[in-house]
């Protein structure tokens, strides 16, 4: 398949435009830049043949030629939203109200959504793909919208399929530290200690950032009578953690690491996801990776990059740090456009 993915020089886009290529795609990356200084380490890859554009600037020409698009670029995750809810809305919704619009115009047949487990918000019962929603945060409420959009336009010709993410964890070129996984890691590495800001009983799913990268492989060449309209909670039966269970995880990859939890510190974030569906609705799809294989590799990805605690407390690894320098600098104004 001829594919754009947009935010192809993210933290999963990276990543995940390989993945494609491996499996035969012809891809084609669409990204505006907000951290295109990030990279900890080069791989040997060729860089993919990359659109600088915003989404919410997106035509139909854009987009001509193109079988399927992957849409990750969106404001990436809850702190970052939460600066300014109506901004994030602006990009997040509007932007893909308007992504989808052009892409039906071009004649784009598949087209697959990064949504989150984080609409899932609080809940003390697993939670499925026929749960409601209970987002918290601008950034979920966005996705709910989102996923309400697609599955409304959704027709035999346009085929949207709608991909819960877990918590994504693992290395990547363009790493980032705002990942609980990453960040504790990151701490282990840098300070000797992994360091949580809540008391480590919240419940979260977790997915390797290559096992995201399979799943959306999949759901592109997938039936369309499988996936049309379909939701998918990315993960399997492994995934979900208390994140006192993550730092252990942690400290056995960090012997000397001192684990310590913030008592009084509470995370409103607290679900189960139960993944049955896509481990036996995808065709092709399985999770290859475990938590502490991901800790493994990020640990020789460190090593790989001499990280100091400079680099990973540096703008360039935390969405909202990067985003806030840019506007701070002159670089992007308030709507999050460049050089205006």
């Amino acid at each position: 398949m001829n594919v754009l993915v947009t935010g192809s020089e993210g933290y999963i886009g990276t990543n995940l435009v390989h993945v494609l290529i491996d499996k035969g795609h012809d891809v084609t990356g669409l990204d505006t830049g907000f951290y295109k200084e990030a990279m900890l380490y080069y791989n040997k890859r060729q860089p993919v043949q990359t659109i600088i554009k915003d989404i919410r600037d997106v035509t139909a020409e854009d987009l001509s030629g193109f079988d399927a698009i992957v849409h990750l670029a969106e404001l990436s995750n809850d702190p970052l939203g939460q600066t300014d809810p109506e901004l994030t809305f602006a990009i997040n919704h509007k932007g893909t109200a308007r992504l989808v619009e052009e892409a039906k115009k071009a004649g784009v047949t598949r087209f697959i959504y990064a949504s989150s487990c984080s609409i899932y918000g609080a809940s003390d019962e697993v939670r499925d793909e026929t749960s409601i929603p209970n987002p918290l945060t601008a950034y979920a409420k966005s996705k709910v919208l989102n996923e309400e959009l697609l599955r409304k336009e959704g027709t035999d010709t346009f085929i949207p399929v709608l991909l819960r993410f877990a918590t994504v964890y693992g290395p990547s070129p363009r790493l980032r530290f705002d990942l609980v996984v990453n960040n504790l890691a990151g701490l282990a590495f840098t300070t000797g200690e992994i360091k949580m800001d809540s008391d480590g009983t919240p419940w979260r799913p977790f997915t390797h950032v290559l096992d995201i990268a399979d799943a959306i492989a999949c759901a592109l060449v997938a039936p369309k009578e499988v996936v049309n309209k379909e939701i998918f909670n990315v993960g399997n039966e492994q995934s979900n953690y208390q994140i006192k269970d993550i730092a252990r995880i942690i400290k056995t990859v960090f012997p000397k690491a001192k684990v310590s939890l913030n008592q009084n510190g509470k995370d409103k974030r607290n679900y189960k996801v139960d993944f049955t569906k896509i481990n036996t609705k995808l065709p092709g799809f399985s999770c290859k990776r475990t938590i502490a294989d991901g800790v493994k590799e990020l640990l020789e990805a460190f090593e790989k990059a001499e990280l100091t605690h400079e680099d990973f407390t540096s703008r360039l690894y935390t969405r909202l740090k990067q985003i806030l320098f840019l506007q701070e600098t002159g670089k992007l104004n308030k709507d999050l456009y460049w050089g205006i």
